[in-house]
């Protein structure tokens, strides 16, 4: 009886394993995917906002470098988060209809 047990707790610990290795793939591929995400939102934030407040008159009086900063680096975040967030969700959607045991 004791044997089984044994067997079933290696079994156990096994699957946990596998497991946590699954969700550290799919948390590295959302942070990934978030940091692209991120780079790309910064550029493209940036050159409009840094453009904007060199050429035009109310954005070169009311645009200090905190507030370009500030609009820029909010982008680049909000990217980042709404990526990671949908990249995570989606590779355990994945995972959980596959179950789990599909590798990239």
């Amino acid at each position: 009886m004791a044997t089984k047990n044994v067997a079933e707790y290696c079994n156990n610990v096994a699957s946990l394993d596998q497991k946590l290795a699954i969700a550290r793939r799919c948390s590295h591929e959302g942070v990934m995917a978030g940091a692209k995400a991120a780079v790309v939102a910064t550029i493209a934030t940036a050159i409009p906002t840094l453009a904007s407040a060199r050429m035009l008159p109310w954005a070169r009086a009311n645009l200090n470098p905190a507030a370009q900063a500030l609009i820029i680096s909010t982008a680049a975040g909000m990217a980042y988060f709404i990526v990671a967030d949908k990249t995570i969700l989606a590779t355990a959607r994945k995972n959980s209809f596959s179950g789990g045991d599909k590798q990239h």
